[in-house]
């Protein structure tokens, strides 16, 4: 175990930049902030960031020749961090979810697998709607599809399919994919983007002078 930690701080540090001594080229096009860049050798670098209290980081190190700031590094690698924290925060990972109906599904049933499918969806993750037949089922193809058919219309809002359903041995199977669309926001009455309130705003003043005589 210790051996596998170590590895893994190894492969950890060699992907950190190269910073001060540990940078192996000998001239260096050092960009300084304030004061653009320059092209000096590589202790010249250190001592010049040094006496600037920062630290010469190699940023580009497949330019000739490297490419090196003078930057604080231990401020720099916070705001890497926190920067990389943040986009796997906001990233979300799609799953597929399931959902199985039957032939002959009542219809409050129905209603509770569309509505857990909408939930799914609405989250951002995929929907496998599975249809199985069973026994004598398989004789009446007709009514899978047309089930298939309504849950696909019921979703149509908040989804496309991504695999049209299809024969699956005694199953039909099919995908549906999150379309994100956001619901219409209603006009409420008062508001700025009220249709009612512009109407009323457009009334000519001679016409509410002869509702009032």
């Amino acid at each position: 175990m210790a051996k596998r930690r170590g590895f893994t701080q190894r492969r950890e540090r060699e992907k950190e930049p190269r910073i001060n001594q540990r940078i192996n080229a000998q001239q260096l096009r050092v960009l300084i902030e304030g004061q653009g860049q320059q092209v000096m050798d590589r202790n010249s670098a250190i001592d010049l960031a040094r006496s600037m209290g920062l630290d010469l980081v190699e940023v580009s190190p497949d330019q000739d020749p490297p490419v090196c700031k003078i930057i604080d590094y231990g401020k720099y690698k916070y705001e890497l961090q926190k920067k990389k924290k943040d986009q796997s925060r906001n990233q979300h990972v799609i799953h597929i979810k399931e959902v199985k109906l039957r032939p002959k599904i009542a219809d409050n049933d129905y209603d509770l697998k569309r509505r857990n499918a909408l939930s799914f969806l609405e989250k951002g993750d995929k929907v496998k709607v599975t249809l199985r037949f069973r026994g004598r089922e398989i004789t009446h193809p007709e009514l899978g599809m047309r089930l298939m058919h309504r849950m696909v219309a019921d979703l149509k809002e908040v989804s496309a399919v991504e695999t049209p359903a299809k024969f699956e041995g005694r199953q039909i199977v099919m995908v549906l994919a999150p379309t994100r669309k956001k619901p219409e926001k209603k006009a409420v009455a008062g508001s700025s983007d009220s249709p009612r309130k512009d109407i009323d705003e457009k009334k000519p003043a001679e016409t509410v002078t002869s509702s009032g005589s």
